[in-house]
């Protein structure tokens, strides 16, 4: 009896999980109903629908990067990816283009290796290519090569352009400064008046305290922060504290003058003027002056606040921080480095109580120069800002046991060096 013929069913076709990665490099854009994005995950969906038949499935989970450079790896899809695949949750990585995935051929050369340890492969939809032979392998490397090469010349045509604006005065982006607001319309600066009011404030408090500690505990006391601006995807960015590296950059920046600097040299700029002229010029000849952001001494862990100022006039030596402790509580002093190593009987000064000689020279220091460390605002600041205030006023402190009395020099900075 002849056997009749029976369809042999095929074996079953694996399944091929596929991850679809896109990437975008600026964000306009992105805020479209459709974009960029959403053009190369289409493609990328279609070609997996192609290969359906050979188990190609596209997984939900997506991986989009807008507004990231493919000159590096620091993109947060990518991190996911890449943590999906040495986790073994999908089989293959589907891109739209080689140059989505990356601009660097050093860079890429590492996700590849990653892919292969897994046993990941990589597709991009409008470049075929087979990365398992050496045909292959060699095709991507000349395509990456292009790819950077590619990058690369858009860097430069960007830099040349950005110089020229910056040459004729232009506004070309980045976070705006404390007084000026971009132009939603013309992408130029325009003057935030209330803004540009505190900013003439501080530097006419610059100006007065010649010190950028006492400038900074004054910009506490009144409570002002740096700029807060708005990002053109919505998101509101706070202005934090002000603190010596951020006022210095205020304090010295040329935008306040109606001008702007590229590479070191000055342009006429489109915005406007904040401050009358000669405040800039006179401003950046005090910040020069060693005192004026002068940090005090770093060899201070007790934080005392005459640390490396007082002298004993009698034995011409300093007189150092210490404490004794009894039943619990510490009892500060300073006391005579010459009386601490030959003995009492050698100084008239001996000791003094911390307390009692540290609110002595707070004393002289508001008789001889009012305004400053006032004792409301002087208690409002921490001991690290009380202690670095005392340096960038101070330059020495003598105390004559003989007569008990107290001589202040101030820093030039500071004042016209009187003695109290």
């Amino acid at each position: 009896m002849r056997k009749s013929n029976q369809e042999i069913p095929e074996p079953p076709t694996s399944r091929l999980r596929c991850a679809i990665y896109t990437r975008k490099s600026t964000e306009e854009g992105l805020d479209q109903e459709f974009n960029s994005l959403d053009a190369q995950r289409e493609a990328a969906e279609a070609f997996i629908q192609s290969q359906r038949r050979e188990g190609w499935v596209a997984l939900p989970e997506l991986y989009d990067d807008g507004g990231f450079t493919g000159a590096n790896m620091d993109r947060p899809a990518l991190a996911r990816l890449l943590h999906a695949v040495e986790a073994g949750e999908l089989d293959c990585v589907v891109v739209y283009k080689v140059d989505r995935l990356s601009r660097s051929l050093l860079d890429f050369t590492r996700m590849l290796s990653v892919f292969e340890k897994h046993k990941v492969s990589f597709v991009a939809v409008t470049q075929q290519f087979n990365t398992s032979t050496s045909l292959g392998r060699l095709t991507l490397n000349i395509l990456l090569s292009f790819a950077q090469f590619e990058r690369e010349l858009i860097g430069e045509r960007t830099r040349d352009k950005m110089s020229a604006a910056r040459r004729k005065g232009k506004w070309v982006g980045g976070c705006p400064v404390l007084g000026y607001d971009v132009d939603p319309a013309g992408g130029r600066l325009v003057v935030n008046e209330d803004e540009a009011e505190r900013v003439r404030a501080i530097f006419a408090l610059f100006e007065e305290h010649r010190s950028a500690l006492l400038t900074l505990a004054e910009i506490e006391r009144r409570g002002w922060r740096l700029k807060s601006w708005t990002r053109k995807t919505g998101q509101f960015r706070a202005g934090g504290p002000f603190a010596l590296h951020s006022l210095r950059r205020l304090l010295t920046n040329i935008l306040y003058t109606g001008a702007i600097r590229h590479k070191g040299q000055p342009y006429p700029g489109e915005q406007a003027a904040i401050l009358e002229p000669g405040v800039w010029e006179r401003v950046q000849s005090l910040i020069n002056h060693p005192a004026a952001f002068a940090r005090g001494r770093s060899r201070n862990k007790h934080m005392a606040l005459l640390s490396g100022l007082l002298y004993c006039e009698s034995c011409e030596t300093r007189m150092v921080y210490s404490y004794s402790a009894k039943n619990g509580r510490k009892y500060p002093y300073y006391v005579c480095l010459n009386a601490q190593r030959r003995g009492w009987a050698v100084c008239p000064a001996k000791s003094l109580p911390a307390r009692g000689i540290e609110e002595s020279v707070l004393g002289r220091i508001r008789e001889a120069q009012p305004g400053i460390a006032d004792a409301s605002g002087w208690e409002q600041l921490d001991r690290t800002r009380q202690v670095e205030s005392m340096q960038a006023i101070v330059e020495r402190i003598g105390y004559d046991g003989t007569a008990q009395q107290v001589s202040i020099r101030f820093h030039p900075a500071a004042g016209e060096e009187p003695r109290a």
